[in-house]
């Protein structure tokens, strides 16, 4: 680069800049996953409410209900959508990653349905004010720290793979305590990530440009986000939700 060009470059234009970078992506990224939480909770909300739609996940039987075809399919199939916009980031077109976003969080909501049936209304409520309250004040963290926290990220990565593989242990194993172990840390390591991805999305805002790629990662920084406010959401709802009698 030219001396003379470096030296006359205006230092505030750069900053400038590179602020708005970060915060076009970040912008995106929190609309986007605004938007996820929206179509979540209304279609929660309606499959658990409406017995039209209820009746597509649960069938009755002489000893109560049971889960419906369409019910275990919409438990697991938001992993496949994960995995979907994640290895098709660069093949699939924005529009493309768009319509599995909307699907995936609709389809999350239809499996979220089942918390109504489990826990008291009152108890979900208050779960989510508290979780919306800890995101946030752990985002901020995230954005405003000088500390870099890929160090932490790791770790929690780390965690988090291991709160996966001590889950489906005790899937077997039916331990009481083990399961309030696994949502302890569960809600360590997804308050922590919530701080360390919005710290990541930041920093990808800086290199970010105007193109089709910046809005893709600001699509899954969107997906990442709201995985994190849903995980510790049901980890806090599994310590301190009250059940139905």
């Amino acid at each position: 680069m030219d001396n003379n060009n470096l030296r006359s470059t205006n230092i505030d234009r750069i900053d400038f800049a590179t602020v708005t970078g970060e915060n076009k992506l970040l912008r995106s990224s929190f609309s986007w996953m605004a938007v996820a939480m929206l179509l979540t909770s209304v279609s929660a909300i309606a499959f658990a409410f409406v017995p039209e739609l209820t009746a597509f996940l649960l069938t009755p039987t002489e000893t109560g209900f049971k889960p419906t075809t369409l019910a275990y399919v919409v438990m697991f199939a938001p992993l496949l959508f994960v995995l979907g916009m994640g290895f098709g980031l660069n093949k699939l077109s924005y529009p493309a990653l768009i319509a599995l976003f909307v699907a995936y969080s609709i389809i999350n909501g239809i499996s979220f349905s089942f918390i109504f049936f489990v826990y008291q209304i009152g108890s979900i409520a208050t779960v989510f004010l508290s979780t919306t309250a800890l995101f946030t004040i752990m985002a901020i963290a995230g954005y405003t720290t000088k500390t870099d926290l890929t160090k932490m990220g790791s770790l929690l990565m780390i965690g988090l793979i291991g709160i996966v593989v001590a889950s489906l242990i005790n899937m077997f194993l039916g331990s009481a305590q083990m399961d309030y172990i696994i949502s302890i840390l569960g809600v360590i390591i997804f308050t922590g990530l919530t701080a360390y991805d919005v710290q990541k999305i930041k920093e990808m805002g800086q290199n970010s440009g105007e193109s089709v790629m910046s809005s893709k990662l600001g699509l899954m920084g969107a997906l990442t986000l709201y995985l994190d406010f849903i995980n510790l959401f049901l980890f806090l709802l599994r310590l301190f939700g009250g059940k139905k009698d």
